[in-house]
Order: C-alpha cells, then sequence, then structure tokens
C-alpha cells in the first residue's frame, strides 16, 4: 500500500511508529525550580556526536498544568540540564508506570519505587540503579512542524556506568539486555549480538 500522512492510513492504528524500529528509550529525569523530581520515557532519542558526546530527543504533545508541553520540557526550559537514564528489561515495569500523565508536582521515582541518586556534575536526579546515566547540559531547543513538537539537543558532560555492566573494559549490554521500544504499545530487549568487521578495518 502507499498512503500521504496528510490524507491519512485507513488503518486501524497508525503504523508510523512501527517503520522506525527498534528505538532506544530516553528515561529522562528532570526537576523543576522549585524541585520537584520528574521522570518520563522518550522514544525518539539518539546520540547526535562523539566529541563532545552529544545526544537529542524529542517531546510531542502537552499537558494541561504545563504552558503547552510536558513536565520535561518545561523543566529543561527552567534549568537547561536533564539526565538521561539508559532502561534495562528489569526496569520494564517501573518504565511503564512512568509513562502515566501525572500532574506536575507528582514525584515518578517514588510512584514507580525507584531509588534516587544524585547527578555528580548538574542540579538533577537520576536512577540509582540504572546500567547507564548521562548527565546532560542542553544546547539547544528546536521547535518543530506541528503542535507541541521540539527536538531537545545537549552535551553530555557526566557518564554514569553501573559497575557490573563494564566487562572486559568494554561496556557491555548482554549484562542487562536494554529495553526498545517498538510500534503501537510493543516493546523489545537486546537479547542476542553480532560483531561485524569493516571492510577498511586493518
Amino acid at each position: 500500500m502507499f498512503y500521504l500522512p496528510k490524507d491519512g492510513h485507513g488503518l486501524p492504528h497508525n503504523p508510523f511508529n512501527a517503520l522506525i524500529t527498534p528505538r532506544p528509550i530516553a528515561w529522562v529525569s528532570t526537576q523543576d525550580s522549585d524541585g520537584h523530581a520528574n521522570l518520563a520515557p522518550y522514544s525518539f532519542f539518539n546520540g547526535t556526536a562523539y566529541v563532545p558526546p552529544q545526544v537529542m530527543f524529542a517531546s510531542t504533545g502537552v499537558k494541561a498544568d504545563q504552558d503547552n508541553t510536558k513536565d520535561t520540557l518545561a523543566n529543561i526550559r527552567a534549568t537547561g540540564v536533564f539526565c538521561i537514564n539508559v532502561v534495562e528489561q528489569a526496569m520494564t515495569e517501573a518504565m511503564n508506570v512512568t509513562t502515566e500523565t501525572f500532574p506536575k508536582d507528582v514525584d515518578e521515582f517514588a510512584r514507580a519505587g525507584l531509588d534516587v541518586a544524585p547527578c555528580k556534575t548538574i542540579d538533577c536526579p537520576r536512577v540509582a540503579s540504572a546500567p547507564a546515566s548521562l548527565e546532560c547540559q542542553m544546547t539547544q531547543i528546536i521547535p518543530l512542524k506541528g503542535e507541541a513538537n521540539y527536538v531537545i539537543h545537549a552535551e553530555v558532560i557526566g557518564i554514569h556506568l553501573r559497575d557490573d555492566c563494564v566487562v572486559d573494559g568494554k561496556f557491555d549490554v548482554s549484562t542487562f539486555r536494554p529495553l526498545a521500544r517498538l510500534g503501537y504499545r510493543d516493546y523489545s530487549v537486546v537479547d542476542n549480538t553480532f560483531t561485524l568487521e569493516r571492510p577498511d578495518d586493518t
């Protein structure tokens, strides 16, 4: 089939998210200017550069108690910082709790039963037991076409690696099975990997 997004797809559910899979999940922790913690997952997320290390994620949609945005973006606008926590399979249920739309002063860490740890370089909480956490300094927020669509870019200025995830000098994803987002309400985990040598490797 072929369809023009502006005309609709004619299917029971929008297939767009299912076309871009699997997607890593940025479990973004922030706090507002009054110190209220927030934690929410975003799957339009990726790294954008090595030196200095940089990341991006996209925020779409709005909340009634925020000004045409979501808690995460509102908090980043207020503080300029955030932390991206890597989600492992064992944290699936806790992550799912944080997908719920709570009032802006509700602490999702507490709702999900997660231990909190402070970041070292920014004033922001992080998921204490996450396989990795990236402390981020926002560099730009870019509005996109459409209502309440934004891309947040940041430099990673501090990185936490859980000790058991570092094996033979490498961050080994097989030690924790990363959770990935598919389309609709579907998820997957990384449970096997393989290595390819590039043709120009010497």
